[in-house]
């Protein structure tokens, strides 16, 4: 076999074998001598050092030593307090336990850099600071450039996780508790260790100080709030800029740069748009600058900011005006392409207006619009995004705009003002038509206290839990001085007040129906609520009756199904709100008692009780009173206690039979009164009496 060399591969080998002889040549200058055969000591040990491998297996730490960066050193070179020249097998540590290993004994550029890790120093003495060992192995110590080395790029978080995921270390220390190997190993910089690759960047990457030689070293892992940290504040964009120059380079250049070199502690840097451990790409809808959060995740939190606002004389409703635009309008809508603040304001180099580089100066809006809009006339590229209003308007268009909320207003008040004139004169003539009192005058003004009750306790109620909603500003929204010695009377305040009052006389007229179900008139109503069989019986034929399968809907008695539900709901629900409700009032007299548990409890029975009561009376009350065709254009017995004569008799044939009553002198008529069964509890007079009709 022949082989030949050409000139270019004699210097590669040569090269080669160069390099193999400097980096043997370092070893043994780095290596300390070793006094007797290493495999011979290791064996003396190893009778009793053993450790179990990664199947469980007994593995003896002369067998991973050999393994090691450290295979060609004797066990008493690192545990010097061992005397291998006087070894005893029967005694083998006759001075008692073998002393600490102090790798700064050769390592000793390392150890002088490792002062502390965090906020712990080495003169602490600290059980939770970590050692050399913690970092690195023991035994099984291999190279850095090894890919089963612990601070190999691949396998650095893992390491790191075993303090920076321990529960206690975490407390103790008050550290990260959202869990930031994981969000890292998940993010754009860690993700690749999943496949097996090296990280984009590291822990140390982001978090080692530099060293006297300028190089990053995990042997200085600072506190944040040292100001030679990495990720301390103002060092940060230094920090992504070893990766991001060009990105950083931007940044420093722009109004954000430029007032973190001034020292504002409020301005943002790459971590405050970005995240820190989980960063994701742009494109990832869990991102905070993805084209769809931007504007409201990420801008809007300092843009919108009354305190920084006021500071640094920004204006505000900017985050208001914008999605109130053509272009804030698509993106709610999830269009991820259309414009957002950093397509028109730039990412990173974000300048004022004023400046001539500005993206947004006027003389370049034209450019700045083109790239979506191409052949963008300069007059449309100046149409302000930001302003009052729907943000658009201006000029004629907010002149039209103004004119046609008039129109809106007179048009659809004229409408709604027809619709209530209409009702209302259907309402009075049913009410001048023959009636039976179907309620009485207590029954009558217990629901009316009942009913204003409800009504300010629902308003003031979720008046709390959409404080910012447009109605809650409308009517709580303002703040009343009393004096000028005197604390103001604001809207949330006078909110909670009303809110209690009305909750006193829900309990007043809880307590008043339980002492009128004690006389013979309200022993009779339990006695007609309370369930039957015939009720199920209603309920069966009108579901036929719903369904097509039968021609008449069931016929009801005094109280139907549909009333009777209502009215053990109404009772299980006062009692259920006025219970929480008194919890959550004197809460801290309560908590005297009960658990903090106990009250988080009664604070969710009491808000979706709440919803479950108002969606009950708009669904079913509202309906079955107002909205039914039945009853249409409404149920007057809540005004005072009478209804109709032939709307009684529709709703309830098989119930008592009331005296008709008439309401209009003009004219007599005679009415024929039905006889009525024996004991019941709500007849009126036999006589038929006649109000005098109020004038029109």
């Amino acid at each position: 076999m022949k082989v030949t060399f050409n000139r270019g591969g004699c210097a590669v080998a040569v090269a080669l074998l160069l390099l193999l002889y400097a980096q043997y040549t370092i070893a043994q200058e780095t290596q300390p001598a070793v006094a007797q055969e290493p495999a011979a000591e290791a064996t003396e040990c190893a009778e009793c050092h053993s450790s179990k491998g990664p199947r469980g297996e007994q593995v003896s730490y002369a067998a991973i030593l050999h393994t090691s960066i450290h295979a060609e050193l004797s066990c008493e070179t690192c545990h010097s307090s061992i005397d291998m020249e006087n070894f005893d097998p029967s005694s083998p540590h006759p001075h008692g336990e073998v002393q600490p290993v102090h790798c700064g004994d050769c390592h000793e550029k390392e150890a002088d850099e490792y002062k502390s890790h965090g906020r712990l120093a080495i003169g602490d003495n600290h059980p939770d600071l970590p050692a050399c060992w913690d970092c690195h192995g023991t035994h099984d110590i291999v190279a850095i450039s090894n890919p089963r080395s612990r601070v190999d790029p691949a396998n650095l978080a893992g390491t790191c996780q075993r303090c920076h995921t321990d529960v206690n270390i975490v407390k103790r220390h008050d550290v990260l508790r959202d869990a930031p190997i994981k969000t890292y190993q998940n993010s754009v910089h860690g993700e690749p260790t999943k496949i097996g690759l090296s990280a984009l960047a590291t822990c140390i990457d982001c978090h080692a100080a530099v060293n006297e030689e300028g190089n990053r070293t995990a042997h200085r892992i600072l506190s944040p709030v040292n100001d030679k940290s990495p990720i301390y504040h103002f060092n940060i964009p230094q920090t992504c800029g070893g990766c991001h120059r060009a990105q950083t380079k931007d940044y420093l250049r722009g109004i954000h740069g430029q007032a973190l070199l001034r020292g504002e502690v409020e301005a943002p840097v790459c971590t405050t748009c970005h995240g820190e451990h989980g960063i994701v790409k742009k494109d990832d809808p869990r991102s905070p600058v993805n084209p769809a959060h931007i504007a409201e995740q990420t801008c809007a939190p300092c843009h919108e900011s009354a305190v920084l606002n006021q500071k640094y004389g920004l204006p505000g409703g900017r985050l208001a005006s914008y999605i109130d635009s053509y272009h804030g309008l698509k993106s709610k809508a999830g269009d991820t392409t259309v414009a957002n603040c950093a397509s028109c304001h730039r990412e990173h180099l974000v300048l004022p207006s004023s400046d001539p580089e500005s993206s947004i100066n006027p003389q370049n809006l034209r450019k700045t619009c083109g790239s979506c809009h191409p052949g963008i006339t300069a007059q449309l590229a100046q149409t302000p995004i930001h302003g009052t209003g729907a943000g658009l308007y201006t000029g004629w268009a907010d002149i039209f705009r103004k004119v046609y909320l008039v129109v809106i207003a007179v048009t659809i008040g004229l409408m709604l003002l027809h619709n209530v004139a209409d009702w209302r004169r259907y309402v009075k003539n049913m009410l001048k038509q023959p009636y039976v009192q179907r309620l009485s005058p207590s029954e009558t003004a217990q629901h009316w206290v009942l009913m204003i009750a409800f009504i300010v306790l629902v308003i003031t109620g979720f008046a709390l839990r959409y404080s910012d909603a447009w109605w809650v500003k409308l009517l709580f929204g303002f703040d009343i001085k009393l004096s000028t010695t005197t604390k103001s009377l604001g809207g949330s305040n006078l909110r909670a007040i009303i809110h209690r009052m009305a909750a006193v006389v829900l309990i007043v007229s809880a307590v008043w129906h339980m002492l009128y179900v004690l006389s013979r008139r309200g022993r009779q109503w339990i006695h007609d609520m309370t369930w039957t069989w015939s009720d199920f019986r209603h309920i069966w034929e009108n579901s036929l009756y719903f369904l097509g399968r039968r021609d008449e809907e069931a016929r009801f008695g005094r109280f139907s199904y549909m009333e009777k539900a209502e009215y053990w709901a109404l009772v299980w629900g006062t009692i259920i709100m006025s219970v929480t409700g008194l919890f959550l009032w004197f809460d801290t007299f309560a908590s005297r008692f009960v658990p903090k548990g106990f009250l988080d409890v009664m604070l969710v029975i009491h808000y979706y009780e709440a919803w479950l009561a108002t969606l009950a009376i708009l669904v079913w009350h509202i309906y079955g009173t107002m909205f039914r065709p039945s009853v249409w254009p409404m149920n007057p017995s809540w005004i005072a206690g009478r209804m109709p004569k032939i709307q009684y008799m529709h709703e309830h044939p098989e119930g008592p039979k009331l005296k008709a009553r008439v309401s209009v002198p003009r004219y007599e008529e005679e009415i024929e009164e039905s006889p009525q069964p024996a004991g019941a509890s709500d007849q009126v007079p036999a006589t038929v009496h006649r109000d005098p009709e109020p004038p029109d």
